[in-house]
């Protein structure tokens, strides 16, 4: 449960806004019906007079008055202007969609000064639309209201009134063979879905195969996966790298350990606060987003990839939305480990003057908030390849629990890299000439390493050859790493690092 739904509910903060008189709120939301709900009960229980807008139906009572639409009153304008001039009480105007319409200067002259009207006369109107598209001047005359995810309790009505009412449109059909505890477990797989989410992946397990049970505890988790990557902000990664497919890392290694269940009850039990998180700076390649999932995996946790790349959007207000949205969502399935690759590309332009009319910093600024203030067991593990283009902000003692450096390996670790990739692919360590790899691979990385002996594979497949040190050798001979072509990059990290960051290995 978020911080926002645990402190007040939907309804409460709703009937708050309308309660103190603000004139203008403004709702982005893709679960329209529900809001509308959420109106109508709220409106009730302060005995106020409701009016829907749509462009098809125009301008129309809501509650138990009469279903008539108002004639000639399809033009946004002109419904504003009712809803300003030929009122008689206090009213609660909901416009949904109005966004596309704000573009005719009748239509936005119209709303301010309907705005202006509810301000002196009393009333609230309501602004509901899908995206953020609102002008800047309508925003600053207006509050927003921003939905928050179901809770577990929610979340529990949600899906027991999907199987009511599959099973009172056929019982012979449908059956549900669950227990109660298996069905906690698949209520609390829906944390992070919205309602119209949850409904449908409820459905589906259910209508998958006409039946209920233990094991759609996974089918949920599978279409709650697809949904979050339709989303495009937070996906659902698999995370079956194991620790010990990672070469080198020791001393992160022991780090994560001594923390592998701090995330647990009887940890805060204990009188410890979860972990933050860590920032893994270093080298391309050298393993940051592998030891990344391999965390997820050795602390038996989902394992969440926030994408900032895909938070930015055209409308003003819309990528902040989203970020707050996906943290949301993050804090609801906690406890989880949240992945942030090359962190720098999404926040760059904070640490500069950007060109974006303060979108980063402001995007920045409420990444860093949330990870001061967030109370849910939410573990970040973050990526940067580039520490000139973090924000100074972002190093700060109490962001992160410890910042990591992760070097090039040195021989003993190259070694290692060799024995997992070439065990990978069926082959026997003993066989090769382990040492002389690892020699002869001096200042590459362990991607570069996995490389070679992909590329060496190949070579000998297409010789008719088995597979030998040769050539890898001949590989690693033909190929200059990244240490050479960026030495100097490398060496002002290397330096910038040693004072600054725990050496992960």
């Amino acid at each position: 449960m978020t911080k926002k739904s645990m402190n007040q509910t939907n309804r409460d903060r709703l009937e708050q806004l309308l309660f103190s008189g603000h004139p203008c709120i403004r709702i982005t939301t893709h679960e329209e019906a529900y809001v509308i709900d959420l109106i109508e009960e709220v409106v009730q229980d302060l005995l106020s007079t409701l009016w829907y807008w749509t462009s098809v139906r125009g301008l129309f009572p809501g509650l138990e008055g009469d279903p008539k639409s108002m004639p000639e009153s399809e033009h946004p304008a002109a419904a504003l202007y009712s809803l300003a001039y030929d009122m008689n009480e206090p009213t609660v105007g909901v416009i949904l969609d109005v966004a596309g319409h704000l573009s005719d200067a009748r239509t936005a002259r119209a709303l301010r000064e309907c705005i202006g009207r509810f301000r002196v006369l009393g009333g609230t109107l309501i602004l509901v639309d899908h995206d953020d598209t609102l002008p800047m001047v309508i925003k600053a005359e207006s509050t927003p209201f921003e939905v928050a995810f179901p809770d577990e309790d929610e979340l529990r009505k949600i899906a027991k009134r999907v199987l009511r009412d599959l099973r009172a449109r056929d019982e012979d059909r449908y059956k549900i063979a669950i227990s109660k505890e298996d069905f906690v477990i698949l209520v609390r797989n829906l944390r992070g879905l919205s309602r119209l989410q949850a409904e449908q992946v409820v459905f589906d397990a259910l209508a998958t195969d006409d039946r209920l049970d233990a094991s759609d505890i996974d089918t949920v988790l599978a279409h709650k996966r697809q949904r979050l990557h339709v989303d495009g902000v937070l996906d659902f990664i698999q995370a079956p790298v194991d620790m010990d497919q990672i070469g080198g890392l020791a001393r992160l290694k022991l780090w994560l350990d001594q923390r592998k269940n701090s995330l647990d009850e009887k940890a805060i039990d204990f009188g410890l606060t979860p972990p933050r998180g860590i920032l893994l700076l270093g080298v391309q390649g050298a393993g940051k987003s592998l030891a990344s999932k391999a965390v997820a995996t050795s602390w038996q946790r989902p394992l969440l990839r926030l994408d900032p790349s895909n938070l930015y959007d055209r409308y003003v207000g819309e990528s902040e939305r989203k970020l707050r949205q996906a943290l949301d969502q993050a804090e609801l399935m906690a406890p989880i480990v949240l992945w942030i690759d090359e962190i720098e590309k999404g926040f760059a332009s904070a640490a500069s003057q950007s060109t974006d009319g303060g979108l980063s910093q402001r995007m920045f600024g409420t990444l860093l908030t949330w990870m001061q203030d967030h109370e849910a067991p939410v573990f970040i593990v973050a990526t940067a390849n580039n520490i000139e283009a973090l924000p100074p902000e972002l190093l700060r003692k109490g962001r992160f629990d410890e910042i990591f450096f992760v070097d090039l390996p040195d021989a003993e670790v190259r070694k290692m890299i060799f024995e997992i990739h070439l065990r990978k692919r069926k082959r026997e360590p003993e066989q090769f000439d382990l040492e002389d790899l690892a020699r002869k691979s001096d200042g590459f990385s362990g991607a570069e390493i996995e490389q070679a002996v992909i590329g060496a594979m190949h070579v000998a497949f297409s010789n008719g050859e088995e597979l030998s040190s040769e050539h890898v050798l001949d590989i690693l001979a033909q190929s200059p790493p990244l240490s050479v072509t960026m030495a100097e990059k490398i060496a002002a990290l290397r330096h910038w690092a040693r004072q600054r960051c725990v050496p992960a290995d």
